[in-house]
């Protein structure tokens, strides 16, 4: 049982925290949260592993925990001093893409930036998601539509059509 739990934390731990940080925006709420979330599945390792599809199970327990810690601070005092900032002038355009997109997840409300990570990040369906998270696979859609349209707002610079796209007015 003990060599099963760590070849899963092994195997699975990298995309656990890629998801984490993306949900807390954080690389240390995110450790912390990859942490809890394999503490709790150690506990209930057992049970966990007798299941069809333990990595949802984990994954499940990590997306509670992250509600539950996005209630908690959302009750408090707003974070004075935010996320981390990559410095102004990087050369490293990707890594300020990354910054970028990381918080405007970040705006985006609880359910609808975990139906974003669930789906881009771990690549999963809509009913996968659905499973995931207890809701019907339209409601995961419409979540997600709303979630990519925010998320395009905030880049409109990304999500404008080229000139060859734009054909209004064009008969």
């Amino acid at each position: 049982m003990e060599t099963d739990f760590n070849g899963f934390v092994a195997a699975r731990s990298a995309s656990l925290f890629r998801g984490a940080l993306v949900l807390t925006g954080n690389r240390d709420a995110a450790e912390d949260l990859v942490q809890e979330t394999l503490e709790r599945a150690c506990r209930k390792w057992r049970t966990i592993s007798a299941k069809d599809a333990p990595e949802a199970y984990v994954r499940r327990i990590m997306v509670n925990l992250a509600n539950d810690r996005w209630r908690r601070f959302r009750r408090t005092a707003l974070q004075a001093d935010g996320p981390e900032r990559a410095a102004r002038g990087d050369e490293y355009g990707q890594v300020d893409s990354r910054d970028q997109l990381v918080r405007a997840l970040q705006q985006l409300p609880m359910r609808m930036r975990t139906v974003v990570v669930l789906r881009y990040f771990h690549d999963l369906s809509d009913t996968e998601i659905a499973a995931d998270l207890g809701v019907s696979p339209s409601t995961v859609r419409s979540q997600l539509a709303r979630g990519i349209e925010k998320l395009r707002n905030q880049f409109p610079a990304l999500s404008d059509p080229s000139p060859r796209q734009h054909t209004e007015g064009i008969r």
